[in-house]
């Protein structure tokens, strides 16, 4: 089989779609190496990916004029001489005219939360983003969504049948699941000047993830538990720290950002709790990555968020700061709860399994192909 990949995420995103895009190419390589593996892209990859994913093949255009309309609109012709016989849209999108190329075609839609919340979003943004996954889900052979949540999206703003989509949940970065040892942890703690009992975050500071929520939740939480956000800033950064600032918790919540994949699960394995208030989510990668670090977890409920963190993880109303101020209490003042949420946490988080994953995209990716060909 030779599946063709849409490359843009995987070599330039560090974030969700990024991580998505390399974790995919990550596990067919090594559970289903028999294939060809080749991914499109404007610019070549960084010598640290091509390492790591050395069977694969990277295509790239850098120099060419219009370089980054190739990918929407030309990509096809290459497809066609090289003989891919499916390509996957990693990101939301799929190359105009691909349905009618002869070539299956599979798309990976994360979220519509541009059409829930469009405040979110700027105008041009929405507009684009809404042309390509509209256009996608009606022309792919087949999607793929990455929790039931965005399944049930997909068919209330598209009107796509259920029948074409198939969800698949992804697992973290193997190196989650990977245990630190104390001298490991001690040397992390030290470096980043990490306080001896912290609540962990992780994710952008931007509206939608709510870290204010977090923040005013932490003033009635006892003056020895820190908060630990590790992610990119935006102008919502602001808002947060002004907050802080007006209520004297500046110095005890701490911000790090471009911290190295090495070294965050060390971060994760410190933390007493992990919190990710976000008012809607596609997934929820930082949570999986909390339960393979044996931390308990409070997530917002509303969206997708109970499918990542299981019955045993706590939910909260993502506008009540008072309702997660108490449940940060109920855990973190109670150790038998929360060794509980830690055990029962592990066990959960085992459904998220490398290899049935791979071996259900390979399943999905065969049976697109033989309808693709019937169909033709």
């Amino acid at each position: 089989m030779l599946v063709g990949f849409d490359g843009k995420r995987a070599l330039k995103n560090y974030t969700g779609l990024g991580n998505y895009s390399r974790y995919v190419l990550q596990a067919l390589v090594k559970y289903f190496p028999q294939n060809v593996y080749s991914v499109y892209s404007v610019n070549p990859p960084e010598r640290a990916l091509k390492s790591n994913l050395s069977s694969v093949i990277f295509k790239h255009l850098e120099g060419k004029k219009l370089a980054g309309l190739w990918r929407t609109f030309s990509i096809v012709d290459d497809l066609k001489r090289d003989g891919v016989e499916i390509y996957h849209g990693l990101s939301n999108e799929i190359p105009v005219g691909l349905s009618k190329s002869g070539i299956a075609s599979i798309v990976t839609i994360h979220d519509l939360i541009f059409l829930r919340y469009p405040h979110f979003y700027r105008l041009i943004d929405r507009y684009i983003y809404y042309y390509k996954s509209k256009y996608a889900c009606k022309n792919a052979d087949h999607i793929i969504a990455i929790s039931e949540q965005t399944k049930r999206d997909i068919i209330h703003y598209f009107k796509i049948s259920e029948h074409k989509i198939s969800v698949i949940y992804q697992n973290c970065d193997p190196a989650f699941q990977e245990k630190f040892t104390p001298e490991s942890k001690e040397e992390i703690r030290r470096f980043y000047k990490l306080p001896a009992k912290f609540i962990l975050n992780v994710g952008t500071i931007e509206p939608r993830k709510n870290l204010m929520l977090l923040a005013k939740a932490l003033k009635t939480v006892s003056e020895e538990i820190h908060l630990v956000v590790v992610g990119k800033d935006t102008p919502y950064a602001s808002k947060v720290r002004d907050y802080l600032q007006t209520n004297k918790l500046t110095h005890r919540i701490h911000f790090l950002k471009n911290v190295p994949l090495k070294d965050l699960p060390g971060i994760y394995q410190l933390a007493d709790l992990f919190v990710f208030p976000s008012k809607f989510e596609g997934f929820g990668i930082p949570i999986i990555e909390a339960l393979h670090s044996s931390v308990p977890v409070i997530a917002a409920s509303g969206s997708c968020l109970e499918e990542a963190g299981g019955p045993d993880s706590l939910y909260i109303n993502p506008a009540d700061a008072t309702e997660l101020a108490k449940k940060i209490l109920e855990i973190l003042n109670d150790p038998t709860t929360k060794k509980r949420m830690i055990d029962k946490g592990l066990e959960y988080v085992n459904n998220f399994n490398d290899h049935a994953f791979a071996a259900t995209l390979i399943d999905i990716y065969q049976k697109t192909i033989d309808h693709a060909k019937r169909r033709n």
